[in-house]
């Protein structure tokens, strides 16, 4: 069965954080590629923190290219060819996790979701949380097209163009997803009811409209409750397309003392959601609770 068929089928539980569950198996993230670096030093870390969430019953695994671009990775001294490999090696180890777990498990089939953040997310500065770079939608394209054909290549069940702040990024990343033969999810990182750039989540969630190559629109990397907001916006404007959500824990991060500040808050499953999981500070015992709030037990 497809991702898309999949998710027509039912609600699927996406992963949660990443770098939650690479930080909690004591992986160091301090520096500008974050876990993309442990693509090229530490692979079997990856592995084993997708094999955790594939255990607490996530049924879609985000592979670790969030912040893995050939640009940056230039900028941290490695040439294309070998960057390209590791963007593909993302995709080759969600993979390997997937197979081996669910061949392990004897149940169902999990998918694997290929990253593609913002270009703020390269700038490891936060600007990944106002969007406004300065840079035009053809530029912006420009940016994410090579690594989206990299991916593809890699055969992904799906691209997460995610953490979106800016509707001239989404704008620039559905130019750049055109002819490359993978369906896509656009999510939203949003602050109320407008993205971090200050445009209204209609306009937003609008822009995928008609866009055969999305499969489902939302929101993520935002409060619970602003998601849960966002929900049937995003249904409404996009022409019905299914609703993906995956927010943080609660928390907010400090981008100047690169930190996570304040409470977290009550796991929560919003109405209407068809992909639900979640982002920065959400880990494997948060995506247990959303698998058992689903119908979908752990596995």
């Amino acid at each position: 069965m497809g991702f898309a068929e999949a998710l027509a089928a039912g609600r699927l539980v996406l992963d949660g954080g990443l770098a939650t569950q690479l930080e909690a198996g004591g992986a160091d993230l301090s520096g500008e590629l974050w876990s993309a670096r442990l693509l090229r030093d530490d692979p079997a870390a990856i592995v084993a923190a997708h094999a955790a969430y594939l255990e607490a019953g996530a049924q879609v695994l985000t592979t670790a290219s969030y912040q893995a671009t050939l640009p940056g990775f230039a900028r941290a001294g490695i040439p294309a060819p070998e960057a390209a490999e590791l963007l593909r090696r993302s995709v080759t180890l969600a993979r390997e996790a997937a197979r081996g777990e669910a061949r392990e498990a004897a149940r169902g089939e999990a998918w694997v979701a290929a990253s593609a953040g913002p270009y703020g997310a390269m700038l490891a500065d936060g600007s990944e949380y106002r969007g406004n770079y300065g840079l035009s939608v053809r530029e912006l394209a420009a940016f994410h097209r090579p690594r989206l054909e990299i991916l593809a290549e890699a055969g992904p069940d799906v691209l997460a163009l995610e953490t979106v702040p800016d509707t001239r990024e989404a704008e620039a990343l559905l130019t750049a997803l055109d002819g490359v033969g993978v369906p896509a999810w656009l999510s939203f990182t949003i602050d109320g009811s407008r993205t971090r750039a200050g445009q209204p989540l209609e306009d937003a969630f609008a822009l995928t409209r008609g866009v055969d190559a999305i499969v489902a629109v939302g929101v993520n990397c935002c409060t619970p409750a602003d998601a849960a907001a966002a929900v049937p916006m995003a249904r409404e404007a996009s022409g019905g397309k299914p609703v993906v959500v995956y927010p943080n824990s609660g928390e907010t991060w400090d981008a100047a003392a690169r930190a996570w500040t304040g409470p977290a808050g009550a796991v929560r499953v919003p109405d209407g959601a068809a992909l639900v999981g979640g982002c920065c500070r959400v880990g494997p015992a948060a995506i247990a609770a959303i698998a058992r709030a689903i119908g979908a037990e752990p596995r």
